[in-house]
């Protein structure tokens, strides 16, 4: 299965348990991957026939930009159900990076992986 990916995608969001972070607005950091097989767009060279990774790209950060979570655990859930939902992937695997969420680590978060490959 090939690979379709976005690499440091910024979002800023309301995010966290603390009440400082009810009120501003912190950035996380996604990589996504999503297996998609791309021959038939490769032959074609038709956009219809790919997964648009624009399309993608704006739907989770419009998503994420709104929501107002507690736990990342709740967001990159989310994110996995709206990707294997609306789109045409089998599986994904996703990289959420709240950095700065912990003093002395440079990068804090989670990585899970959803659906079939």
């Amino acid at each position: 299965m090939d690979i379709i990916f976005l690499g440091g995608l910024e979002i800023d969001t309301v995010i966290g348990i603390y009440e400082w972070e009810r009120s501003i607005k912190q950035k996380i950091i996604l990589d996504i991957e999503m297996a998609f097989d791309i021959r038939r767009a490769a032959a074609t060279d038709d956009i219809a026939h790919t997964l648009d990774y624009k399309t993608v790209s704006d739907r989770v950060v419009g998503f994420v930009e709104a929501s107002e979570f507690y736990l990342v655990e709740t967001l990159i859930e989310e994110i996995a159900k709206i990707l294997l939902g609306e789109f045409p992937i089998p599986w994904v695997k996703i990289t959420l990076n709240k950095k700065g969420a912990i003093s002395r680590a440079r990068d804090v978060g989670i990585i899970i992986e959803r659906g079939q490959k």
